[in-house]
């Protein structure tokens, strides 16, 4: 996989599958990125569970918080890593050897593991690097171009909306078209 560009349908076919995502490295301070992604991913239906060692058995956003990997009692489907580069291969290693597996390996902006990631792809894991699930959950939802931004398009017309507001938005295509280049 070349992992300096991701297809629109290979970010959307992860955000659509996962269900349960354990972001390491959550800052239990809301003005921090790690918080703000974690209650966005939480307020769109994702089981978000935090994993921070300094925080083990507090709760951030109402949710137990764990030190590691394997300590968390319930199958993830996706491990969200908010830690430097140099963090990455000891957490995808924890994440290798918990039964079941996840499914997605998901490093945010400016986390670039290659050996890491081969790691996770050798063993049937789907890798993405150096993007925030907020970011494009907001991008392939619609939730940011319908303000104009990131569009490429500015308009008067708001998106459609599928259901009360934003958060119910689906991840599906935003036109009959789909730009997955």
């Amino acid at each position: 996989m070349n992992h300096d560009s991701y297809p629109d349908s290979y970010i959307r076919g992860i955000l659509n599958t996962v269900k349960t995502i354990a972001m390491v490295g959550i800052s239990p301070k809301d003005n921090r990125p790690s918080y703000f992604a974690f209650k966005y991913l939480l307020d769109r239906g994702y089981r978000m569970i935090p994993v921070n060692p300094g925080q083990a058995g507090k709760e951030i956003l109402g949710q137990k918080v764990f030190a590691k990997l394997a300590d968390i009692p319930e199958p993830i489907d996706m491990v969200d890593i908010f830690r430097g580069s140099t963090s990455v291969p000891p957490i995808v290693e924890e994440a290798l050897a918990l039964v079941p597996k996840p499914q997605v390996i998901w490093m945010q902006l400016t986390v670039r593991n290659d050996e890491a990631a081969r790691r996770a792809e050798d063993a049937g894991m789907k890798v993405v690097m150096n993007r925030c699930p907020k970011i494009e959950y907001g991008r392939l939802s619609s939730e940011i171009s319908w303000m104009g931004v990131n569009s490429r398009t500015l308009s008067s017309r708001r998106a459609q909306t599928l259901g009360g507001g934003v958060q119910r938005m689906r991840l599906g295509p935003v036109s009959d078209r789909d730009d997955d280049a």
